[in-house]
């Protein structure tokens, strides 16, 4: 689109690429002249060259200059090896920007705006060292310098595209790159910077110079980092009045991250309104994932926990008949392990939002290879996509084996710890009431086989249950009802069917 426009603009235009030594500018002239380029680019990596042929291609096809921009290879492998004073007088005086320049005074006392503005390594020859950042200042200078010499011989100007790395890039004019370089030179010249794949680059923080006049996504790609605009997450956050310092810590790093979305931010506010959801969202991290998920969560609770133990008395009624309130106590049991488990049936299988994936970095390599895995799959397999989150296929039903696997271990540990409450309820009834015989005679079921066969009706018929209730039919279903047909209460009327029938069913 900007070849057409300069044409018709009468405009040239070139494209300067860093990825190129400018020695080699020689072989680039020879490509647009139809030769193949493939002396120095084929030691490439085939996805690099994938990256760069259609654009060599369209600039041979459109008659649109190539300009090779960056440092001799051997002149950076010197710099990095021995610094800028390893290079001989004339290498310095083409390469290396003059003493007293503004760009290289700060090397005098070993340090320099780039090692301020990133984290420095002991390694002398790490990607922040002192002899990588006098490299780094050699790669800018050459490059400004082609730039200005390109500039400068046009007559009439024209568009001049650079392509070259972030890190010489980064902050414009008033950084110490290329931009700042050409600034400094051509002050009349306009320049704009457009960092592309801003996920992969540094951590944009609230307050500090721009980073680049434009951040270019691409929509071929799931971002995971500096996803959203911090302009509408700051007018979220002035128009409720609040701070960054008073949220929880996993939602301020998600926000120094870019992950956390406005209307992530504004369910929050809305959340934090109710003293009750206050408690919960700041005390508890999983309330806190759940309820930004799904705001309705405790009220589904409530309706499971409800349907619950009222199917339970209902179903221990109907199996006792006469002996129920004799047999109140275990009665009692089974109820409480009913509501605990339907407790967990319906916590494992919601939908969370949550940015702990991208935001904890300090965990054990094994530990947090465990929560790199279990973060990677949703907590249901029919959640709808998130923020930095495409599940596929494989990962939507490891999510179900993963949930089933959850729900068979809260099975097993209720059912075990029901079984033995009874069994100590029905010894402590022999002690105190020798002369009662009710279930005198009567089998016991054996703790261990009573639960592993609870177990396995927990993470396999309720499991894949509840991720239908949880996923499809409210979260999918029932959210499409409430916010694009305007049915509310529709909504909450399939949620509330639905559950009671199944609750009903799993009882029996």
């Amino acid at each position: 689109k900007l070849a057409a426009r300069c044409a018709d603009a009468e405009r040239r235009m070139s494209l300067a690429l860093e990825a190129f030594p400018c020695d080699l500018q020689q072989q680039l002239d020879d490509f647009m002249s139809g030769s193949i380029l493939k002396l120095y680019t084929s030691h490439w990596p085939s996805e690099r060259w994938q990256e760069y042929e259609p654009l060599l291609n369209f600039c041979r096809d459109n008659g649109i200059k190539l300009v090779a921009s960056g440092t001799p290879l051997q002149v950076k492998r010197t710099v990095q090896a021995e610094g800028i004073g390893g290079l001989s007088k004339a290498e310095r005086k083409e390469y290396a920007p003059p003493a007293g320049s503004g760009f290289i005074s700060g090397f005098r006392s070993g340090r320099s705006f780039i090692e301020n503005i990133t984290s420095t390594r002991d390694s002398p020859f790490g990607p922040n060292s002192y002899l990588s950042a006098q490299a780094r200042v050699v790669d800018d200078y050459t490059m400004s310098q082609i730039v200005m010499k390109e500039l400068n011989g046009r007559d009439p100007p024209g568009l001049l595209i650079v392509v070259a790395g972030a890190s010489h890039l980064i902050y414009g004019s008033r950084g110490t790159g290329v931009p700042a370089r050409v600034s400094k030179k051509l002050p009349k010249k306009g320049q704009v910077v457009v960092l592309l794949d801003p996920e992969r680059q540094s951590i944009r923080r609230e307050g500090q110079i721009p980073v680049a006049d434009f951040l270019w996504y691409s929509a071929a790609k799931t971002c995971t980092r500096n996803c959203f605009d911090r302009a509408e997450i700051a007018r979220v956050m002035n128009a409720a009045g609040r701070r960054p310092e008073a949220l929880p810590q996993d939602l301020q790093k998600g926000i120094d991250l870019g992950v956390v979305s406005p209307e992530i931010l504004q369910n929050f506010f809305d959340l934090d309104k109710n003293p009750v959801m206050t408690e919960l969202i700041h005390r508890f991290q999983g309330f806190r994932e759940r309820l930004l998920a799904d705001p309705k969560f405790l009220q589904r609770l409530a309706i499971e926990e409800a349907i619950s133990i009222s199917t339970t008395l209902l179903a221990q009624y109907e199996r006792r008949k006469g002996r129920f309130f004799e047999e109140i106590d275990y009665v009692l049991t089974d109820t409480i392990r009913g509501s605990v488990v339907d407790f967990f049936t319906v916590w494992l299988p919601a939908p969370t939002i949550s940015v702990l994936s991208f935001t904890d970095n300090d965990s054990g390599q094994s530990l947090g290879f465990v929560r790199g895995l279990l973060g990677s799959l949703p907590d249901n397999a029919f959640q709808k996509n998130t923020f930095g989150q495409n599940w596929n296929m494989n990962q939507r039903v490891a999510a179900v084996i993963v949930g089933g696997l959850k729900l068979a271990g809260v099975g097993f540990i209720s059912s075990v710890g029901a079984g033995v409450s009874s069994d100590l309820l029905y010894a402590a009834r022999g002690v105190l009431k020798p002369s009662v015989s009710v279930g005198a005679g009567r089998k016991r079921a054996p703790v261990l086989k009573s639960a592993a066969v609870y177990s396995c009706f927990l993470g396999t018929s309720a499991n894949l249950r509840y991720q239908i209730i949880a996923g499809l039919l409210e979260h999918r279903l029932g959210e499409s009802l409430a916010t694009q047909y305007n049915q509310p209460l529709l909504a909450g009327l399939l949620s509330f069917v639905a559950r009671t029938a199944n609750s009903y069913l799993g009882t029996q």
